[in-house]
């Protein structure tokens, strides 16, 4: 285990004084439950990464909030708190996660490895918030600062308030505040050279059906939620 963490570090860009908070960092619960040895629950619990994942969201939640503050002195309270919720979704913490390669260095269960668990955007995006967590408790918020800044480099940079819009995520609210079930999303037609495909897909809910177009599925089925937004009489701008 000392040699996967060393090449963890590696990877963090931070050489920790302990390296144990690093394994807890990367412990799931189905690991220290299933290697529990007789200990009691609440010693278990200080072997694996929850606690750890409920400060990094803190630490990272902050470290976000400065650098927008910080980048973007013309915007509002609005547009910064669209970007960050954004920036600090399961999907880009997953997406991040999956670039660093955690799902390699994550301690789990038996069970929850063979249900692919190593995959799961949920784990990754809660290992990458421990490990946040880690590096603030052995560094410092200077340290933390660093790791967050190296790989939020270019999400910072590309981050504006109408490219942070989840518009799938949106109409879906929508649909349920009113009692609907969810949307559904079927590619249509795909056009165009591998190097430059265009999808086309449908949205369909109870009642309405709409139609997007985008360089990929998921920003076809954004632009098909953004127009299904405008017809339920929903006032979004088109997806970036």
């Amino acid at each position: 285990m000392l040699s996967k963490l060393a090449k963890l570090e590696n990877l963090i860009g931070h050489k920790f004084r302990y390296i144990k908070i690093l394994e807890r960092a990367v412990t799931h619960r189905s690991w220290a439950f299933e290697n529990k040895n007789g200990e009691p629950e609440e010693v278990i619990r200080q072997t694996e990464n929850e606690s750890l994942e409920f400060v990094g969201d803190s630490v990272l939640g902050l470290i976000i909030a400065e650098q927008l503050f910080l980048s973007n002195p013309t915007l509002g309270e609005g547009d910064l708190t669209l970007m960050k919720h954004h920036l600090v979704s399961t999907g880009t913490l997953a997406r991040l996660g999956d670039h660093l390669k955690l799902g390699e260095y994550l301690r789990m269960g038996k069970g929850e490895e063979k249900t692919g668990g190593r995959k799961k955007q949920a784990l990754l995006a809660n290992t990458l918030e421990a490990i946040i967590g880690a590096v603030f408790f052995d560094g410092g918020y200077s340290a933390a600062r660093v790791f967050v800044g190296r790989i939020f480099v270019d999400e910072l940079r590309s981050a504006t308030p109408r490219s942070s819009i989840d518009y799938k995520s949106l109409l879906q609210e929508t649909l349920q505040s009113a009692k609907h079930p969810a949307p559904v999303y079927k590619v249509i037609k795909t056009d165009g050279p591998p190097h430059a495909r265009v999808f086309s897909v449908e949205a369909t809910w109870d009642g309405g059906k709409t139609f997007g177009e985008g360089n990929s599925i998921k920003a076809a089925e954004m632009d098909a939620a953004a127009a299904a937004l405008r017809a339920l009489n929903v006032h979004v701008e088109p997806p970036a």
